[in-house]
């Protein structure tokens, strides 16, 4: 395994893969690897004869306040663990490597971006797009594999990638739980062990909308506020919103029929949490 930080060798390498005939695939990630990465990782080794992972904790998609700062980072960790997968190249740039001081180009997928996560995090998306556009661009992946913790995004991307008649694949593989049922995340090191606790409401709540449903409800409105009112009974819990959509196109949906996204974004003390579980209902 090699780990690659500018972008010239990496597009040496892409050269390199591209005229040996050889499948490309891409992992983008922002680091402070759990199992939810490396489950993204093995699949991606399965499918394909080179695996890339990027590891870039991007600035262009955190807001004033957040935690761009204080975001988990583990170089040393995050490379023992991708060389146990095999890992052939982690592609690590420096900020400066990625946007020079000039820096104003951007990409934006409208509408979806706006909507849900978007809403209390307005530029959060469009810094998603614009950075996965520039790592599609260097590496030129065949495929690039997304966690669907990350439900929204996986929407906003493919969404990119078909407006934009572009060549990866998309793939989104399914969320890696705790026991407790709390989705993986590098968040989850902020919470407390009170608040690591509470934080199982999000799951549980997700359940409940699940029982709402299987039990023949099919109001949107209602299974909604079910699930506020538990997570609100949770103290240390400030719901952000539930919504349930499709998961298609994120449009809202008020009756529940065939196959609905129901996600859900609270904070736990002051980290942020998201989560979702799909109910076909076909």
């Amino acid at each position: 395994m090699k780990i690659i930080n500018t972008i010239a060798e990496i597009r040496n390498v892409v050269t390199r893969v591209k005229k040996d005939g050889k499948t490309l695939g891409l992992v983008p990630t922002m680091g402070y690897f759990h199992e939810g990465h490396l489950s993204l990782i093995r699949e991606a080794r399965r499918d394909c004869d080179v695996l890339v992972v990027s590891i870039f904790v991007n600035p262009t998609q955190f807001g004033v306040g957040e935690d761009y700062k204080t975001y988990p980072r583990d170089l040393s960790r995050d490379r023992r663990l991708a060389e146990k997968e095999y890992v052939d190249y982690i592609f690590v740039p420096e900020v400066s490597e990625m946007y020079a001081p000039d820096y104003a180009g951007f990409v934006e997928v409208e509408g979806l971006s706006r909507i849900m996560c978007g809403k209390n995090r307005p530029d959060h998306f469009r810094g998603v797009t614009t950075v996965v556009m520039k790592l599609f661009n260097l590496i030129q992946p065949d495929a690039a594999y997304f966690g669907q913790k990350d439900a929204q995004q996986a929407v906003i991307i493919r969404k990119m990638v078909s407006d934009l008649n572009m060549n990866p694949e998309i793939r989104v593989l399914p969320i890696v739980r705790e026991e407790d049922g709390l989705a993986m995340s590098s968040r989850n090191k902020y919470l407390s062990t009170e608040e690591r606790k509470s934080a199982a409401v999000l799951y549980k709540a997700l359940l409940k909308a699940q029982d709402e449903i299987a039990g023949g409800e099919r109001d949107a409105a209602k299974v909604s506020k079910k699930m506020t009112e538990m997570i609100q009974s949770e103290k240390l819990a400030r719901l952000d919103y539930v919504a349930i959509v499709d998961p298609e196109n994120l449009n809202t949906k008020p009756t529940i029929d065939r196959i609905v996204l129901i996600a859900i974004a609270a904070r736990i003390g002051k980290t942020r949490l998201i989560d979702n579980i799909t109910v076909n209902l076909r």
